[in-house]
């Protein structure tokens, strides 16, 4: 038997809750949105605002009465708009938490869609989404693709060319300018008679010849020498604009020899042998890939998921925070300063909106996934675990890191989301058939599933 006696009539549901009258009618605009009209009337609300005025009178001071004695009536007159206003918005949050969630469950942020507040009558009308219902697919019958690549040694040698660059001294050189050549010029735009800018020039610039941003340049310096002065054009057409360039400085790389000594300085002592680091350099490597595999890995298995079930609906006040989401992190990105001038954040956001969609898809099937798997504990071992990786991923001391994570609730709480989504990606692929391909077969394959997907 229901707890509070509840009566039916047209245009909604009457209720006698924690409240003497209010009524919750519901529309369906499909099967996950509904609109709520929640209204009441002012004898419902008339005991909210005599208590209010009271509570209101003992903290205002107004000159002619003593704190706390001004007379009800005055409170009434000169601030009682403000204060039904704010007790007509509790009212309304003590209606939602305490009859429309526990009904509805419902997901996504609300969105207040109209309120009106005349001749004694209250209606408010409330937007929500709810959780579809849909039936989880059998994983087991999902063949997963999964790159598998086993590092060789001529991507070791690679690896190893690169940490000598990096390791490796700028030296001045009298030779001519090659690829390998780091160069300081005078950069002077000339005007279209070819008469220097000199007030426009770049003076001491520095271009690293090696990289391909810098090609035109490559082309124009190439075989000259300090001192020189060569003219490049850079781009074509209306845009082209010709610089006069004059080599101050050309500098080469000077690379180390591959001994004791530079392994010794590039590992802080870690290792001292060559081959130890040819080793080391080795395990980093498949560690990397190993890692890559893992995450496209997932990344497969969330795409078949979510493709799998495509008669999951999304309520529109949740798609809405998955765009919202996208919106932020858009701000985030730009690290402080305004978002481009012509930047239509309702076009991104429609942009976005599969994206979002499918995000949203995948919570609901994570949730069902761990009502499935509802044994998977997180233990503290597990949590242990994590910590000393997180430790050893950023170079810091694991006490160091426990303490971040002690200190904030939030932080730790989504550690503990983490370590169980892994568990349950580990669930998931003790069912799934795994297809292995090297790594030059995977790269073909989703290279002809994207052409595939843009074809369509």
């Amino acid at each position: 038997m229901s707890r509070h006696p509840v009566r039916q009539e047209p245009g909604g549901i009457f209720l006698n809750l924690n409240f003497s009258y209010v009524n919750i009618a519901v529309e369906d605009k499909s099967n996950v949105d509904k609109v709520l009209t929640i209204s009441t009337n002012r004898e419902e609300l008339t005991p909210r605002f005599e208590k209010a005025f009271k509570d209101y009178r003992k903290k205002i001071n107004m000159p002619g009465f003593r704190p706390g004695q001004v007379p009800v009536a005055i409170v009434k007159k000169r601030f009682g708009k403000e204060i039904e206003s704010e007790e007509i918005n509790k009212y309304i949050q003590e209606v939602f938490r305490d009859e429309v969630v526990p009904k509805f469950n419902p997901v996504g942020e609300p969105r207040f869609e109209d309120m009106k507040w005349e001749n004694g009558e209250l209606e408010v009308k409330i937007r929500i989404g709810v959780k579809p219902e849909f039936e989880l697919k059998d994983i087991a019958s999902f063949t997963v693709d999964k790159m598998v690549h086993d590092v060789t040694e001529q991507e070791v040698e690679e690896e190893l060319k690169h940490s000598l660059e990096r390791g490796g001294t700028w030296k001045e050189t009298d030779g001519k300018i090659d690829e390998k050549c780091r160069v300081t010029v005078d950069a002077v735009p000339l005007d279209k008679d070819g008469k220097p800018r000199t007030e426009d020039q770049d003076t001491d610039k520095e271009l690293d010849l090696s990289d391909d941003e810098n090609k035109e340049f490559l082309e124009a310096l190439k075989g000259s020498g300090n001192g020189d002065e060569v003219k490049v054009t850079m781009g074509e057409g209306d845009d082209a604009e010709t610089f006069q360039l004059t080599v101050k400085k050309v500098q080469k790389l000077e690379i180390p020899e591959l001994n004791e000594e530079f392994v010794k300085e590039a590992t802080r002592g870690e290792v001292t042998a060559v081959e130890d680091y040819r080793s080391r350099i080795k395990s980093q490597i498949q560690n990397y890939y190993d890692q890559v595999s893992n995450d496209m890995l997932k990344q497969e298995v969330m795409d078949q998921l979510i493709e799998s079930h495509p008669d999951i609906e999304v309520p529109d006040v949740l798609l809405s925070r998955f765009q919202d989401a996208y919106v932020d992190r858009m701000k985030q990105q730009q690290q402080g300063r305004p978002l481009p001038e012509d930047f239509n954040e309702e076009e991104y956001r429609e942009s976005v909106k599969e994206d979002a969609e499918r995000e949203a898809r995948w919570a609901f099937i994570v949730e069902e996934l761990g009502k499935k798997y509802d044994d998977i504990e997180i233990k503290e071992e597990d949590v242990d675990v994590r910590l000393s990786s997180e430790a050893a991923r950023y170079g810091l001391p694991v006490e160091m890191v426990k303490n971040f994570y002690a200190q904030s609730a939030d932080q730790l709480e989504n550690l503990r989301q983490n370590i169980r989504t892994d568990k349950l990606f580990d669930r998931i692929l003790e069912q799934v058939t795994l297809k292995e391909l090297d790594k030059e077969a995977y790269q073909e394959k989703k290279k002809e599933q994207r052409n595939e997907k843009s074809d369509s």
